[in-house]
């Protein structure tokens, strides 16, 4: 098997195996107002993935030469690999991101001054078509750059591998026997200690998941100054309210009245200091004699 294939055999499967699991871990995180991808949470996340990495790629790795290869792996296989694997990816995968962002520059560049001549020379090109020449153009050198690294990554993983191929055991009989050898090594031994220490550890997860998660009660903010009144809450008594409101009407409706008893009063008074006129004086009719 070439090693690029015995590298994504073993590396894709391993990858699933373990993600779940540290899915729980970056949501325990999270409920501990813990970013997993950044400081100490993403410290937190790659030290609890060094077990499960090695756990799943003894058993992916141990699968693949069983099933596919038709050996049987020396003990011990998933810390072995995983330590070679460590250190080749501390080494390549930085390598990789500096390929990868040095070419995705120099693409950004040439195709930025080549749509510039194009302006310059030809015919002005729209901004929307524009931005979707420019991705269409530097986008497909970066895409084909970073799969060509993740292929030497998977085929350096895959190169590792081989030594343990080659001190493995190789197997004899059909492929119902061998399945039926691997099989009987998934069983544990004490299933009933299994399955009471999966459970119990799920209830801790989900006690300890349950005292971290932050309230969802609105609640002040912590810089928020709370205003003392000193005054205490009063009880609002709606019969008293009623009665309350009732007389304040009553006494709205005799002040109206005295408004308007008032302004009668002020407007006969007026009336009556006003100079009469002299009522007028009826011709006189001479008599004939």
């Amino acid at each position: 098997m070439s090693n690029l294939k015995l590298g994504l055999l073993v590396f894709w499967p391993t990858f699933w195996t373990g993600f779940p699991i540290k899915m729980v871990f970056c949501l325990l995180l999270l409920a501990a107002h813990m970013h997993p991808w950044g400081g100490e949470g993403l410290f937190l996340l790659l030290l609890v993935s060094i077990p499960i990495d090695i756990w799943a790629l003894g058993l992916c790795a141990r699968t693949v030469f069983i099933d596919r290869l038709k050996v049987d792996p020396e003990p011990g296989i998933g810390k072995n690999l995983w330590i070679r694997w460590a250190v080749f990816s501390a080494i390549a995968l930085p390598l990789i991101k500096m390929i990868v962002s040095g070419t995705t520059g120099a693409a950004k560049s040439v195709t930025s001054s080549i749509i510039h001549s194009i302006e310059e020379s030809i015919v002005e090109i729209p901004v929307a078509e524009q931005i979707s020449i420019e991705l269409v153009m530097w986008g497909s050198v970066a895409s084909v750059v970073l799969i060509l690294c993740i292929l030497g990554w998977l085929y350096g993983l895959g190169w590792l591998t081989q030594p343990f191929i080659k001190n493995a055991k190789p197997l004899d009989g059909t492929e119902e026997e061998r399945a039926n050898f691997w099989d009987g090594l998934r069983v544990p031994a004490d299933q009933p200690l299994l399955l009471t220490a999966f459970t119990g550890t799920g209830v801790v997860l989900a006690f300890v998941f349950w005292a971290l998660i932050p309230s969802t009660t609105p609640h002040p903010h912590e810089e928020y100054e709370f205003i003392s009144t000193g005054q205490k809450e009063v009880k609002v008594e709606p019969k008293k309210v009623l009665k309350e409101a009732e007389k304040v009407l009553a006494k709205a409706e005799l002040v109206v009245k005295k408004l308007k008893e008032e302004k009668s009063g002020e407007s006969k008074d007026a009336d009556d200091k006003k100079p009469k006129e002299p009522a007028a004086k009826e011709p006189k009719v001479e008599k004939k004699k």
